[in-house]
């Protein structure tokens, strides 16, 4: 019997189903494999052997996807032997190899059956899909390259992407938000805005940046800093390499040893670069005795880690292999935690607010715990998994956060909360977390002597404001559209002398603006002033003054913006250094 799940993934789902019968009705040849749903729509990945499908033919089979559904009702259920199952596929390695999995599993084999087409199924559909699914509410969208199962050593298939919403309004709700995401594309943009680069020599998913990009790095950082600078933080340093002992303590090493890069030294030790921090911070914690009365110790690092992501899945600065971390860890006593967790919640609302990134419409926070349906995804005892999900409740309430519980979002050592905050085109992103853990410190035998003379295990908390820099500048740089608030704008202000013969003026008005700190740039008359201009447009510059005879005459000038109604008159560099700094 089908399990009730959300009825836009049932859709989903049933598209994917709907899909496969029409490839396979135009190529009969083909070999279907896997097709869920995803989060705009299905996908469904075939082998096409030798016969070419391209984008073009996508309208094809849209269009035998849309004779057919008007036959298509209910999903009829069907249980199979593994030699049933087995011979309806035979030739097909892929269904075989799905079937032997399930066989392994224990698993009962189920097919469904809807119109003219059976599939290998565990269920999940409508419950009428002519009834219930239009031909406005979905379109074919792409072809792209997949391999089976995800692995870089096995066949290479073809996968048709289809994006299905709830209504024809919807769809096109999607499609119109697309298009102005790729206007913002973080990587068109940050080649137009001269911020990070690529290079074939260096390799994939190894992001360079440029002097503003560093820039706007440093920034972010710097901001963070400010903001939690009475807080207590000390920064650390740690080495980018370590024993993979270290790992396997933590317990990194047995889920995500498939993502580490791995080197061997001289001696044959085996090392790994680092793909995280946490377990390095435990060992400057460990490395003195502390006391009840040291704690809370607080230490923060920007740093960055590595991971070994398959190319495919790299994606500009969204998903890369070098990951700059805005990291922190609190090691505290049970009593402390919650304030910790408060003061985390503080710095995260300053920066988001500095970004007019935190309001009620636009953010909310998920306690991300951990799947009651898969226990061994998490280490520890159970009971103090309940005890710091019903911490990070409380801190949540007694904070005013918007928040809600999201089963199965923890990680493995515990769970934490997620800051969730939509972009201007309506996308939502996972930036900030604060989590809370009880097992680390365990695992490494961590300790403080108590006030009585015993020995306690401080509580772990691990919090990122920014989180990875990199996933970070992509959700900005498509949020603002490349047009930064002021404090983050790598140029503040732009300068452009009508002639040579105002150079050197211009020159002087420069260099008193970067005396206070005010980031500016010159653009000198070798091109036109419409030219230039053009340019400091192009480059989303906040404000911009053109020096002439009249402005070097007067020491007044007109500063304009990008900005509507940011247009000041006759005014001295002192109140432009005032505008900008405020």
């Amino acid at each position: 019997m089908e399990e009730k799940v959300d009825h836009l993934y049932a859709v989903r789902h049933s598209l994917a189903h709907l899909l496969a019968s029409a490839v396979l009705e135009l190529y009969p040849n083909a070999k279907p494999t896997l097709g869920p749903p995803v989060d705009n729509g299905f996908y469904y990945d075939f082998d096409f052997g030798d016969e070419k499908v391209t984008d073009e033919d996508l309208k094809k089979i849209q269009k035998a996807m849309r004779k057919k559904l008007s036959s298509w009702h209910e999903f009829s259920p069907e249980e199979k032997t593994a030699e049933e199952a087995k011979e309806f596929y035979a030739g097909n390695p892929y269904k075989l190899e799905i079937i032997e999995d399930i066989i392994e599993s224990g698993e009962t084999i189920t097919f469904y059956t809807s119109g003219d087409f059976t599939d290998l199924c565990r269920g999940g559909h409508v419950t009428d899909m002519a009834k219930e699914v239009s031909g406005d509410m979905f379109k074919l969208d792409k072809l792209a390259g997949a391999y089976w199962r995800g692995d870089e050593t096995r066949p290479m298939l073809t996968r048709i992407y289809g994006l299905a919403f709830a209504s024809k309004e919807d769809l096109d709700a999607y499609l119109e938000q697309r298009e102005e995401a790729k206007k913002r594309d973080h990587r068109k943009l940050g080649k137009e805005l001269d911020l990070f680069t690529f290079s074939d020599l260096v390799g994939p998913g190894l992001p360079l940046f440029t002097p503003k990009g560093s820039l706007m790095r440093d920034l972010i950082i710097e901001k963070i800093q400010n903001i939690q600078k009475d807080l207590g933080y000390e920064r650390v340093t740690i080495p980018h390499i370590t024993k993979k002992d270290l790992y396997e303590t933590s317990g990194h090493w047995e889920k995500f040893g498939d993502e580490l890069f791995k080197v061997k030294g001289k001696s044959g030790t085996e090392f790994v670069m680092k793909p995280m921090n946490c377990p390095h911070h435990t060992q400057i914690y460990a490395s003195q005795p502390r006391s009840y009365r040291d704690l809370p110790v607080r230490y923060m690092e920007s740093t960055m880690v590595y991971r070994d992501e398959q190319a495919g899945e790299l994606l500009g600065l969204s998903r890369v292999r070098s990951i700059t971390q805005d990291d922190g860890h609190v090691f505290c006593r049970p009593d402390q935690m919650k304030q910790e967790i408060n003061n985390i919640i503080h710095v995260i609302r300053e920066f988001y607010s500095s970004l007019d990134m935190w309001n009620e419409e636009t953010c909310w926070v998920s306690l991300s715990s951990r799947d009651p349906q898969e226990p061994a995804k998490y280490l520890g005892d159970p009971k103090l998994w309940d005890e710091a999900e019903t911490v990070l409740a409380e801190v949540a309430d007694e904070a005013g956060l918007n928040w809600k519980k999201v089963e199965g979002e923890a990680a493995f050592y515990g769970p934490k909360l997620d800051f969730m905050f939509k972009d201007a085109i309506g996308r939502e992103w996972q930036l900030a977390t604060a989590q809370l853990d009880f097992n680390m410190p365990r695992r490494f035998e961590l300790e403080y002597t108590t006030s009585e003379g015993g020995k306690e295990v401080p509580v772990m908390i691990h919090r990122a404001i920014a989180g990875s820099l990199e996933r970070f500048m992509s959700v900005i740089i498509e949020h603002f559209a490349g047009a930064f608030p002021v404090w983050l704008s790598p140029i503040q202000i732009a300068i452009l002398p009508v002639s040579d013969a105002h150079d050197e003026y211009a020159q002087s008005v420069r260099d008193e603006l970067k005396k206070h700190g005010v980031r500016t740039e010159l653009l000198s008359a070798s091109d036109s002033l419409g030219k230039r201009m053009r340019n400091v447009k192009k480059a989303k510059t906040p404000f911009w003054i053109v020096i002439g005879d009249k402005e070097q005459e007067s020491e007044k000038f007109t500063m304009e913006g990008r900005d509507e109604n940011t247009t000041q008159d006759a005014i001295s560099v002192e109140a432009i250094i005032s505008t900008i700094k405020n």
